[in-house]
């Protein structure tokens, strides 16, 4: 990615305002992008006519989906927003890409345990916490040691979608897992802090912030990755969690082995998590909670799923 001055006073704001890593690099890129369809024009001589032009060109020439123009909106609006400190109009005239109504695939609970009985250690473990607690992917690799609450049987979300905290279920079965878990990361902690290492990752800036945290077990991750690596931002050598990678190859060998037809992702489990509940008479409130929805009407997709809108209705071949 191009190292312009402008792009860089991006990065630096974004980095201040504690984006992650991902955010950064994905409004980076739409905001380079959105300079170069206007001919390397600066941002501050354009205005809401060039980004709605440049909307419509996604959604018409690209045909992009709904929510990758939205992508791309946000990203420029916050450049708008937080570099030139002016607030974009409502855009009107821009050509809204179309989304879809969908419903999310679902697996019954025995695909789900027969998927996770084909994975190996960690990843067994990783995809019963995904099943378990209805976790999205980039919450379960942020966990840490200190968010496991083994006495309250819950989870803590830190700063999951929306930068919300929550508390989740703790499954029972999984705390004799769980427990073997953080051992091995105290050992391998242990072996880093002999090494003159045993530093974690922490968030931008927090490391200057709380010195003594960034060594402490409580803060290493549940899922640390096998090496350590350099900080994005800050600088030091760390130990981060496992990357989001491992875990798609993972489950791609564990779908294949099982030979279930279904297409079959991480974020798979989390809809199987709703759907189960909803099927075994938990209230949708108390689901909406524990999935960290901020609006009842994303919850209630889930009521579709397991056939509640069809109020017990037979289908004419079935009588």
């Amino acid at each position: 990615m191009s190292t312009s001055p402008f792009l860089e006073s991006i990065r630096h704001i974004l980095r201040t305002k504690h984006y992650s890593i991902q955010t950064e690099k994905t409004y980076l890129l739409w905001i380079k992008r959105f300079i170069l369809f206007n001919q390397k024009r600066h941002p501050k001589d354009m205005g809401e006519q060039e980004v709605s032009n440049y909307l419509t060109y996604l959604a018409v020439d690209r045909q992009v989906t709904a929510s990758t123009q939205n992508l791309a909106l946000c990203s420029i609006v916050f450049m708008y927003k937080h570099v030139f400190e002016r607030e974009l109009t409502l855009l009107s005239n821009m050509v809204r890409a179309k989304a879809p109504t969908r419903v999310p695939m679902v697996l019954s609970n025995q695909e789900a345990t027969t998927i996770i009985n084909e994975l190996k250690h960690p990843y067994h473990l990783m995809f019963s916490l995904l099943y378990g607690c209805g976790l999205r992917k980039a919450e379960l690799l942020r966990l840490r040691i200190k968010d496991i609450d083994f006495d309250g049987n819950s989870i803590y979300v830190f700063r999951g979608k929306g930068a919300k905290d929550r508390m989740t279920l703790l499954p029972k079965t999984l705390i004799e897992s769980l427990q073997s878990q953080i051992k091995k990361v105290e050992d391998l902690h242990h072996k880093d802090l002999a090494e003159g290492e045993g530093k974690t990752s922490l968030p931008s800036g927090l490391a200057r912030k709380y010195p003594k945290a960034i060594t402490q077990f409580k803060w290493q991750y549940l899922f640390p990755s096998t090496v350590r690596c350099q900080h994005p931002t800050d600088g030091y050598y760390c130990r981060h969690h496992l990357h989001w990678t491992s875990l798609t190859k993972a489950l791609r060998v564990a779908v294949l082995k099982t030979g279930i037809r279904k297409h079959v992702t991480a974020h798979t489990f989390r809809h199987s998590f709703a759907t189960q509940l909803l099927l075994n008479g938990a209230d949708i409130r108390t689901v909406q909670e524990l999935l960290g929805h901020n609006d009842l009407k994303t919850t209630q997709i889930y009521t579709h799923v397991v056939g509640q809108h069809s109020s017990g209705t037979l289908s004419p071949i079935d009588r």
